[in-house]
Order: C-alpha cells, then sequence, then structure tokens
C-alpha cells in the first residue's frame, strides 16, 4: 500500500484515546471508520464530538465549514466488520487485556486483507504478543499515540522483529499526514522510550512516597517548579488513569518477579475505582462525574 492511496482507515475502541485518535484522523482528511463493541460508548463518542467541534469553531480554532467536513469524514459502526471491512490501516486501541486483545485481533484476521496495516495503540504490550493472530505478522506494529491525542503530537512507531520495515515506513508516513510528529523504536522493548523515562521517574516519586519524604501533591509541586515539567508525576497519573498503571504494574510483577514501588497505593486506588479524572477522583479530585 502507498499512502497515497489510503482512503479509509478503522478505528478499534471508542474509550477517550480511541475516540480523540480517530477524529484527529477525520480532521486531517481521512475518512475513519469508529467502532466500539459497548453501544452506549459509540452513543456518548457521537455527542462528545459533536460537543468538540462546536467547541472549535465557537472558539475561533476552525471554521463551521470544516467541523462539518470533519463530521462527514467521522464515521461511528456498530460492528468490527463494518469498521475494518476494505480499511487500508486498523488501529486498535481497545482494553489493555491481553486475553481480549488477542481475541480482536484473532476476529480482525478474518475481515482485512493481507496488505492492511495493523496498529496497536497499546502504551506497554508489544505486538508480538499478537503476531500468531493475523495472517501477516509483516503488517503488525504497534502505534502508540499520548493522550490527549488531539493535542499531544508524538507517536512511537514500535517495530517487532516480525514486523516488515515498510510498514513501519508506512506508518511514520501517516503519522505526519495526520499533524504527529512520529519517533522510531527499533526493537521492541517493555514501556518504549518515553514510558520507560517517565517510569523511572514515578517509581522514585511512588518511592518517595511509600517512605514518608513528602506527599503526592508536594511532590508534583517540586517537580513542576523545580525540573519546569508541566504536570508532575501523579497529576499525570490521573490524566491517564491509575487503573492503566496498576494493571502496568501487576503484568510488570508478573514479568519480572520483582514488586514494583507504589504497587500497593495503585492496588487500593484501583480497587477503590479511583482512577483519576476519568472517575472524578484519584490523587486528586475533580468534581461529579
Amino acid at each position: 500500500m502507498k499512502i497515497d492511496a489510503l482512503k479509509k482507515v478503522c478505528v478499534a475502541g471508542a474509550g477517550q484515546m480511541g475516540r480523540q485518535i480517530a477524529l484527529t484522523i477525520a480532521l486531517h482528511g481521512y475518512d475513519v471508520y469508529l467502532t466500539d463493541s459497548v453501544p452506549a460508548a459509540l452513543a456518548q463518542t457521537d455527542t462528545w464530538s459533536r460537543d468538540y467541534l462546536d467547541g472549535r469553531v465557537s472558539k475561533g480554532k476552525m471554521t463551521s465549514e470544516q467541523a462539518d467536513a470533519a463530521r462527514a469524514r467521522f464515521h461511528l459502526v456498530p460492528t468490527l466488520q463494518q469498521a475494518a471491512a476494505g480499511s487500508q490501516i486498523v488501529i486498535e486501541a481497545i482494553l489493555e487485556d491481553r486475553e481480549i486483545k488477542r481475541s480482536f485481533y484473532f476476529e480482525l484476521g478474518g475481515i482485512v486483507g493481507e496488505d492492511t496495516i495493523l496498529a496497536s495503540n497499546s502504551s506497554y504490550m508489544v505486538s508480538s504478543l499478537f503476531q500468531d493472530c493475523v495472517k501477516t505478522p509483516s503488517r503488525l506494529a504497534n502505534m502508540h499515540f499520548f493522550n490527549p491525542a488531539l493535542v499531544l503530537k508524538l507517536v512511537e512507531v514500535v517495530k517487532g522483529e516480525h514486523t516488515a520495515p515498510d510498514t513501519v515506513e508506512l506508518i511514520v508516513e501517516f503519522a505526519k499526514k495526520i499533524g504527529k510528529t512520529p519517533i522510531r523504536v527499533n526493537r521492541e522493548i517493555d514501556g518504549f522510550v518515553v514510558n520507560r523515562v517517565l517510569r523511572a521517574i514515578r517509581d522514585e516519586a511512588y518511592f518517595l512516597v511509600e517512605e514518608g519524604v513528602c506527599t503526592p501533591e508536594d511532590l508534583d509541586i517540586g517537580v513542576e517548579l523545580g525540573l519546569n515539567h508541566p504536570m508532575g508525576p501523579f497529576r499525570l497519573l490521573d490524566l491517564t488513569g491509575i487503573d492503566l498503571n496498576y494493571m502496568s504494574m501487576e503484568q510488570r510483577w508478573k514479568d519480572t518477579g520483582i514488586k514494583p514501588h507504589g504497587y500497593d497505593i495503585a492496588k487500593q486506588m484501583y480497587e477503590s475505582h479511583l482512577w483519576g479524572r476519568k472517575t472524578g477522583k484519584g490523587f486528586y479530585t475533580y468534581g461529579e462525574t
């Protein structure tokens, strides 16, 4: 496939990341078909997309014509078959559960052609975990967006041993076409590039809080004002989701046998449904949800 021949993109998963990825694609001139196994997620996405585009128009960030054009390219469909059939690129942004993802890729393999690019947005599950689920593993890679995907420019393109070089190049080129700045991750590694750096900061942050050296709030202030980071590690965890952080820690403990710093804190918050912004409370409180 050549990028100039791209006519249809599928995004699977209408959660916060999936819907933002899909709308970004529509805003940059491509027809995108977003699907989710939960009908309510698509209904919520419809309302959200209309509100977002109307807000951009009212703030003078885009014209009503531009908003209408994006709406016309932003398709919400109830089944993976409708979304993926005929797509040249499928971006998977479903629940971060290995078995659910494996089932998804098995189903997807029966729908798409052998030349279709399969890109996982997973922030920590490498694409080689799913290579046996698809007919052409050479077309499978990670394409990791950052939250919020409508705003942040970075995309990590991760090449597994199974991934063909031209697959990487196509994903890199596509990322540029939708206004992103891609970086190449030349081999699979847990956490890729950015999250490995972030993890080192977060591990130390959790350690300092566990040891009673400081509170999460004071640590965030220190990092924001002392290191000039736009957001401290605990504010960032609230944004990206304590649930995802806990699941990542759980997998990391299983894989390494080493209990991560902050595991008990994250586990307690996960079980109490204190997942950050998405539930209205995490390390900070965000009001009614």
